[in-house]
This record gives C-alpha cells, structure tokens and sequence, in this order.
C-alpha cells in the first residue's frame, strides 16, 4: 500500500487532461472522469440541484457520488493516509451501501444547496489526482494488491458510466415539470433530424431454440456485471420476436381502443397503477393546442408516430403486448435472439431521442440497442450459482434481485459499451422515466 505522499509525488504533474499512458484502464478511467464533466457543459447553475421525484437524483448529486465511490472503494483501503476531501461526504453521497453506513435520505438530494458546484467539481479532481496517481503506482509498482486495484477502477468506471445514463434521464424527468418544457440541449444528431418516412409492417422472426448458454462466462476476457454471471444452461421453446419495436402510431391505437380503460389487458397491480396515477397514455406524451407533442431531452417537440413509443412502465408494455395478442420476450428469449443477431451492438453517439427503424434488409432484427430499453417478462432473480461479492462490494446488484422486472439492449442514451447481449437492466415494472419501450414476441 503506497503512501499518500508517494503518491502525491508521483502525480505532482499529472492532469487529468494529459494522463494518456495507454494500458486501457488509465485511458478508460480519464476518458469516462471527463465525459460525466462534459455531460455538464448545457447545464445552467440552476439546473445542478434539480430533483423533482424521489426516484431522480440532481446532476451534482451524481457528480459527487460517482467520486465517493472511487474514494471510497480504492482511495480510502488502498492508500495508506489517504486524506478524505470532506469527512460529510461519506453520508452524504452514499446512494445505498449499508455495509458502509449511513445514507442522506434519497429525497431530499434536492436539498443540497452545498456543497456548491464548485467544491463538488474541487472533490472530483481531489479524488482524481489520487487515483491517477494511485493507479500508475499499481501498473508501475506491481505491488501485492494491483489486481485488486484494477478490479475495483474497472468496475467504478462502469459504475460511473450508468450514472451518466441515468443523469440524462433524470433530467430530463426533472426538466420536464417546468411548464416552460426547457431543453438540455438544442444540438441535435444528424439521423434525429431526418427521422422521417414511413416504418414497414413488422415482420415475425422464428427461433427454432433449443439448449442455450445464458449469461457470461466468469472467467471471460472483457467485462461483465456480476448479475450477468454465472453463464448456465436454459432450454428455450420454439419462439418468434418481432423485428422492430413498437412505434408512437401503433401504441396510439391501443390508447383509441381504450387500452388504459379495460382491466382485462392489465396485471392487478399495473391495473391499480393506472387507477392511481390516472395514466392515459406515456410519460412525456403531451396534447397541446391540438397537437401531439413529446416532452424531449431538446425540449417540446411534435410527436414522430414512427419512432419507438418510449418511457412505457414495463405494465403499460404487458397490456399493449395483452391487447396485441402477443406477450412480452422473456430474457432468456430475447438473449437468444441478439446472440444470433444482435452480437455487435451499433449506436451512434449523441443521439438523445429514439429514431424510426432503419429498413436494412442485412439487419433482421432491428433496433436491438439504439432506441429504448425492452421489458421482458422475467424477474429480475440471481442466475443459479450467483454469489455476491463480500463486504459492501456485494450490494452493488445482489441486494437488489427482488420485485423488479428485466430489460434488455439500450437506449439511446445508454454508453456504448455497456451495449451487448448480456446487459441485465433491472426496474420496478411501474417505473416510467427510463427510455424503456416494448419488442413483442409470441409462442411458436
């Protein structure tokens, strides 16, 4: 264990900026350390303390606690006399881990007034020049615990790359009740702007199934959560899945037939979600002056009845695929299908709004990572042999394997590497601010 001062030493001359020695995980940790602060650059003052639900959290919130995290898991048990930027921080920006102690109340983030932006962003190169620092000792160094250093930075920069999905989201739930419906960003990609035409018909595909591997490998090369492990056998039947996810047209015939008003297509509990939040159609659906608008991340804009029908709770997608005559994908399902068409994960950057399916006829299965997040039909349950990690490591995912459904792929705002077969994404099937939509499937 390197002293503090050793390390201060070794990084005196350090930035943030210019720390590019490429063995991968230095590149990766500096490269994701400044995307969460350019995710930052459209944002006024005012916007970093937005939190207008419990289950958002104000984009200083996470600026800060995806530095308590790194902190917290490497700099305070890897660094002998590590000094903390604020003894506070530890309650302050604790998000769940009991095993560490004490958390602030998750809805009252809001209140937070300080620390200020400007110390948040002073405890973000605090707690960088550290880990740079720490980090070069144990490439450099190989001293006894390296490998556990680099497990621990690799799994703080994923970590930090789901909370700069979840920063967009939650903004834009916040963003989206102030009645001036303000953008978060007014540039808009190329392929957005033309989102325009006429989606084809949806086309069935069959999947023979059979015996499959589901999961990864623990001992694989690259990258994986640990409720993606362990890999294990499942026997699927016969199935068929769409092609394409379902569009703002088709979902608004549901509404015309009355979807929202007949229990008969609903699970008693999203039946009673209805009833108590007078759901009449998705979140961010807006009728104004007798247009169909959508609430966007770009601010209120006209509604492409071909683009994916998005931030659907994952009973609102049970009742569509119900009304359809179809049912959801289970996990095991969908993880077959994209192992077979979906391996390589395509989406294009900056992209912040779903887009209409590209008709490429070497693309059978389409929009597998690109628009919305899929519900499944599965709990989201441990893979059997799943044992969680020891101490306070193990509630990263363990903790939480319990009333809460499976979605799969990505959105357009998930990072591009988390984009692959595997990725086990988990809400509580009333959640509604995700960019979460529905692919249909059927028994063969």
């Amino acid at each position: 264990m390197p002293s503090v001062e050793a390390l201060i030493s070794l990084n005196s001359d350090t930035d943030i900026h210019l720390a590019t020695e490429d063995n991968g995980l230095l590149e990766q940790f500096c490269k994701t350390r400044q995307q969460s602060v350019d995710l930052c650059g459209p944002l006024e003052i005012e916007d970093y303390g937005l939190q207008a639900a419990a289950f958002t959290s104000p984009p200083k919130w996470h600026l800060a606690h995806t530095s308590w995290f790194f902190e917290t898991f490497l700099l305070k048990p890897f660094v002998k006399e590590y000094t903390v930027f604020h003894p506070a921080y530890e309650v302050l920006f604790n998000s769940y881990y009991n095993v560490i102690g004490k958390q602030y109340p998750r809805p009252q983030r809001g209140l937070l007034s300080r620390p200020t932006v400007n110390e948040v962003m002073k405890y973000r190169h605090h707690v960088d020049q550290a880990m740079l620092a720490l980090l070069k000792a144990a490439l450099h160094e190989h001293y006894s615990e390296s490998e556990e250093v680099f497990g621990r930075v690799q799994l703080g920069v994923q970590h930090e790359k789901q909370h700069q999905e979840l920063f967009l989201t939650d903004l834009k739930y916040s963003l989206s009740k102030n009645p001036l419906f303000p953008g978060y960003s007014s540039i808009k990609n190329a392929s957005h702007q033309s989102d325009a035409g006429h989606s084809q018909c949806a086309q069935w595909l069959h999947f023979q199934g059979g015996l499959f591997q589901l999961g990864v490998d623990q001992n694989g090369e690259s990258f994986s959560f640990d409720n993606e492990n362990p890999a294990h056998q499942v026997y699927i039947e016969p199935f068929e899945l769409s092609d394409r996810l379902i569009t703002n047209a088709e979902f608004q015939v549901f509404i015309e037939h009355d979807g929202y008003q007949r229990p008969e297509f609903w699970l008693s509990d999203g039946w009673a979600e209805v009833q108590q939040g007078q759901w009449r159609q998705p979140l961010y659906w807006i009728e104004a002056n007798g247009c169909s608008m959508e609430f966007t991340l770009h601010g209120l804009e006209p509604r492409s009845p071909e683009q994916p029908v998005c931030h659907l709770s994952g009973y609102e997608a049970d009742a569509y695929a119900c009304w359809a005559g179809a049912r959801l994908p289970t996990e095991a399902e969908w993880e077959f299908a994209a192992s077979q068409y979906g391996k390589k994960a395509v989406r294009f950057e900056n992209r912040l709004q779903p887009t209409s399916v590209d008709c490429d006829p070497h693309d059978p299965l389409k929009q597998l990572y690109d628009s919305c997040w899929q519900w499944t039909s599965s709990a989201y349950r441990p893979y059997p042999g799943f044992k969680a990690g020891a101490g306070a490591i193990g509630e990263y995912n363990g903790k939480f394997m319990c009333n809460q459904w499976v979605l799969r792929g990505g959105s357009c705002v998930s990072p591009v590497g988390h984009l692959r077969p595997t990725y086990r994404n988990f809400f509580y099937p009333r959640d509604r601010w995700q960019f979460s939509g529905l692919r249909l499937a059927r028994s063969h």
